[in-house]
């Protein structure tokens, strides 16, 4: 039986000095685009599982490929309907942590093909647009308002 995911993750803004913004097309949910997001594993921390998430991705490197900052700002939503057989009964809400990845410019990542389809970079605006999840597409104006 496998086991349920913990109602907690990461959300990683990958974005360029210009504020181009990566997003990636899930597979399980065609034509739905995020940036990139993952549950936290057991006893991981948040920094530790936005290091992970960022590299199964997308192929970055935390550690050499840019720069990742805690925006210390966490959000709990409700969690999809067709979603909710992974956590654990009765569980409908996750809480959600911010971080940011500055790049020096958009570059090319390797894609983890069991969770996306495909990546593009976008423009802070249009990639607020397309987003599908509200707390990405906050999180997308609050840094694009910012610079």
């Amino acid at each position: 039986m496998p086991r349920h995911k913990r109602p907690e993750s990461v959300l990683i803004v990958v974005h360029t000095p210009r504020l181009d913004i990566l997003l990636l097309e899930r597979v399980d949910f065609p034509d739905h685009w995020q940036s990139i997001t993952g549950s936290l594993e057991p006893d991981e921390t948040p920094l530790h599982a936005a290091q992970r998430e960022l590299f199964e991705e997308s192929g970055l490197d935390a550690t050499r490929d840019g720069q990742l900052r805690d925006a210390r700002q966490q959000t709990t939503y409700l969690i999809y309907e067709q979603w909710r057989h992974r956590y654990p009964p009765n569980t409908t809400h996750n809480i959600e942590h911010l971080f940011t990845f500055l790049v020096p410019a958009s570059c090319a990542i390797t894609l983890s093909p069991n969770e996306h389809r495909q990546s593009l970079w976008l423009p802070w605006q249009e990639a607020a647009e397309k987003v599908f999840s509200p707390s990405n597409r906050e999180a997308i104006l609050v840094l694009g308002t910012q610079a």
